[in-house]
């Protein structure tokens, strides 16, 4: 049984009890982190998580409360021993700059430092990510400030399924990308450009007809915006759940 684990929950400020939003999705065989930000080692650890497991990264966009703690995580697994390669996966939009965000701390000059490939994802819709026993991961390009991939997750064994809209406006591109699945997890920051409220998150999941909905990447602490939940629940008939900070989802 895979799961997935969110690793932080709030929108691009943080709090004490909420991290920006990133997640983990852990198989048999594989560990990938989506997105990678904050304390990446110790987050992983607070999760029960060895990060020396970790087999694959998705960056989603290049928008520092999604890609700054990538350099920190290269860095620690290096100096605690890393050996194993690790995959790194985006558009080339976002994996060119990963690369010379990681060119000024002259990374390249690292004495020993392990594998480290980068997989460039064309901007299409359903471009296969990577394929394991246990889960299939498609990538679709979405609506934000700049190139952005929501991701799909169909879990072989259970054929269960799940899919992350990251950060976006309302587009058609989410809709088909979580068309019928278990859960969605789409993004709450707002109505405004780029972003979603939880309102109209709520409808892009009613038109995929989507089993579960949970909001994330929500505003939190003083600029908490009340029950987005109960807004939510005015245009989706099914579950509505507030992630939160080390929640666990099964598939």
């Amino acid at each position: 049984m895979s799961k997935v684990i969110i690793l932080g929950s709030s929108n691009a400020i943080p709090t004490k009890n909420q991290e920006n939003t990133h997640l983990v999705v852990v198989g048999r065989e594989r560990m990938v982190l989506v997105d990678c930000v904050g304390n990446p080692v110790l987050r992983l650890e607070q999760a029960g998580l060895d990060f020396n497991d970790l087999t694959d990264i998705i960056v989603t966009h290049f928008h520092p409360d999604h890609v700054s703690g990538l350099p920190l995580l290269l860095m620690d697994m290096w100096l605690m021993g890393r050996k194993k390669p690790i995959n790194i996966y985006g558009l080339h939009y976002t994996l060119d700059r990963v690369e010379g965000l990681m060119g000024f701390y002259s990374w390249s000059d690292w004495p020993d430092f392990f594998p480290v490939a980068f997989h460039r994802l064309p901007q299409s819709e359903n471009s296969p990510v990577l394929d394991c026993p246990d889960f299939k991961i498609v990538s679709s390009p979405v609506r934000h400030l700049i190139p952005t991939i929501g991701l799909r997750f169909d879990f072989h064994p259970t054929k269960k399924s799940l899919a992350y809209s990251c950060d976006t406006e309302p587009c058609v591109q989410v809709v088909r990308l979580a068309e019928g699945v278990d859960v969605l997890i789409h993004e709450a920051a707002g109505d405004f450009v780029g972003h979603s409220s939880a309102a109209q998150a709520a409808e892009i999941a009613s038109q995929a007809e989507v089993g579960a909905l949970y909001l994330i990447h929500y505003p939190t602490g003083r600029f908490g915006s009340g029950d987005i939940t109960a807004e939510a629940r005015q245009k989706y008939q099914g579950p509505v759940t507030l992630a939160q900070d080390f929640m666990t989802l099964e598939f």
